[in-house]
């Protein structure tokens, strides 16, 4: 019978360079774990990544274990979280949702609380602000991953959303995530 795998979750933020990756992933490969997942962006110079790794528990607290020096020497702040694989969430459709407006505080606020008044989970997002073609106007969008309950009446939530996005004066597309 194969033995089951833990999980960690690594979280690490600093001043951004070269070599940051390289380090973090020959760490987590010395101590045989696998990566399952990764995030990782650069925010005003600052470096932020955000990592599910998975091995037997032994080999991950060898990773845990030589954090603390890979910290020092990369000028991180490291934080990590055993976890377990996420159990099976119900029946959830995935949906897609792409957002854009005018940049203005508090979009990302109000797009949230939409969906968690409707007890829908964001799974992953992605924001960015930009200058729009031509005009160099403020815009500002956002990419995320939601997933609706199946007894949740696709065509009244979507008809609810577009009211909501009209109100906001946002541009938006709620649609069914592909393959």
């Amino acid at each position: 019978m194969p033995t089951k795998n833990n999980h960690l979750v690594i979280s690490a933020l600093g001043r951004d360079r070269p070599g940051i990756i390289d380090r973090l992933t020959r760490a987590i490969l010395d101590a045989e774990c696998n990566i399952l997942d990764t995030r990782m962006a650069v925010l005003s110079g600052e470096f932020a990544i955000l990592m599910e790794v998975e091995a037997q528990w032994d080999r991950l607290a060898r990773l845990e274990a030589q954090l603390p020096e890979l910290q020092k020497s990369l000028g991180l702040t490291i934080i990590t979280e055993r976890t377990a694989p996420p159990e099976a969430p119900g029946q959830l459709l995935p949906y897609g949702v792409d957002v854009v407006a005018l940049d203005q505080p508090g979009i990302v606020h109000h797009l949230a609380a939409f969906f968690s008044e409707r007890n829908i989970n964001i799974e992953d997002m992605t924001t960015s602000s930009y200058a729009a073609a031509h005009t160099g106007t403020p815009m500002f969008a956002v990419r995320m991953t939601v997933g609706i309950p199946a007894n949740t009446p696709i065509s009244a939530l979507r008809e609810e959303f577009m009211d909501f996005c009209d109100a906001m004066n946002i541009d938006a597309v709620l649609e069914p995530v592909k393959g």
